[in-house]
């Protein structure tokens, strides 16, 4: 009897399973573009990329069933949002959503007295990706769609995650012809603050089971974030010279990235904010990827003042995602073009705060081509 019993809850859990896998399924939406030697497909899940392809081939992470983007945790291919990066302890300083445009000296107070709105805040203690659930766990509208463009919308609620005011956000992805444009839009009923970018993860090799630490890396800067010994950053920027966060001539990934750099070692690889030197944002690049085995090249611009680095360093092996490919140690890179973390409590940094009557703008673009062009 009790084995029958066991057997029948055996049953009822697969059936409610597939129940729910047919019911997560049912409310995504794919849509797929093309458009010269490009083609990709977009998810309204996260408003995630779950394919991007150059010449055939695909250069992301990913899954081949949808429902697996809401069951596993990850965040291939999203826009992350409001606030990609951490805030730390999910202060959210008054007077910093205070200032009016013409003020042009940012508020420097940072001690006890000083009021903040609570961010929701995660183990670590500080509100990281904008919290739970986060814009890549949020299912979007799809607005408008046509064989190279797709527009897709989140409205967040005043108050989701503890952040002020009803942000409405529009992204549009376009492929050109070597290239994908990332465009987005947003604006605000109250002030806020709003940091998204797109959390794609990178893989020219052709075999996304494969580590990029062979892959080429360019990035035009000078200067990376500094972290304590909790991840978090102090606000102070080191320079880049004569440390393994140069990579101002390209070099490979994995040259040094197991140096005994104290940095390094706070992140077990890469996982590092970049101060671009960006003088003509959308006309010259902020970096550069290059695989000499298969000649793909890959460049980043953008209107952002900084860059995210992130190797994949918490993959294991563990996670199975395209073609049942396990997914290993440093299997990726990611470009998250973005202002830098905990911006609302370092006056020295960009600000972040966006307005009532206000429309923030920000583009990115990932451009393609084979190395012997």
């Amino acid at each position: 009897m009790i084995k029958r019993l066991a057997v029948v809850i055996i049953i009822c859990q697969f059936v409610n399973l597939l129940i729910c896998q047919f019911a997560i399924a049912q409310d995504m939406q794919s849509i797929s573009l093309r458009k010269g030697n490009m083609e990709m497909s977009v998810i309204n899940y996260g408003a995630r990329i779950q394919t991007l392809k150059f010449a055939g081939q695909d250069m992301v992470l990913g899954f081949d069933t949808l429902s697996h983007y809401a069951q596993k945790k990850q965040n291939f291919g999203a826009i992350v949002g409001r606030y990609i990066g951490r805030i730390i302890g999910g202060k959210l300083p008054i007077s910093y959503l205070n200032e009016t445009p013409n003020h042009n000296k940012r508020s420097t107070c940072k001690g006890k007295g000083e009021a903040f709105i609570q961010l929701q805040v995660g183990n670590n203690g500080d509100c990281s990706h904008g919290g739970t659930p986060g814009f890549s766990q949020q299912y979007w509208t799809i607005t408008s769609h046509n064989d190279s463009t797709c527009s897709l919308r989140f409205v967040s609620p005043d108050g989701e995650n503890g952040f002020p005011g009803e942000l409405t956000l529009d992204v549009t992805y376009t492929l050109q012809h070597d290239a994908l444009r990332i465009d987005y839009s947003a604006t605000t009923t109250k002030p806020t603050v709003l940091n998204p970018s797109n959390h794609s993860f990178f893989n020219l090799s052709a075999n996304l089971g494969d580590t990029v630490l062979d892959e080429l890396l360019w990035i035009n800067s000078d200067s990376t974030a500094l972290y304590n010994s909790s991840k978090q950053v102090t606000g102070k920027l080191a320079n880049v010279t004569d440390t393994p966060f140069d990579f101002r001539q390209p070099t490979a990934i994995g040259s040094r990235i197991g140096s005994n750099n104290e940095q390094l070692l706070v992140t077990k690889g890469y996982d590092h904010c970049y101060k671009l030197r960006n003088s003509r944002p959308l006309v010259t690049p902020v970096a550069r990827l290059s695989d000499l085995s298969t000649g793909i090249s890959m460049e980043v611009l953008t209107t952002e003042p900084a860059m995210q680095i992130y190797t994949a360093n918490s993959h294991n092996g563990s996670l199975k995602g395209k073609q049942g490919i396990p997914y290993i140690k440093q299997n990726a890179i990611c470009f998250e073009t973005m202002h830098f973390p905990d911006s609302p409590n370092n006056p020295q940094w960009p600000t972040t705060l966006l307005r009532p009557g206000e429309t923030f703008r920000s583009t990115t673009i990932y451009r393609f081509s084979l190395i012997s062009d």
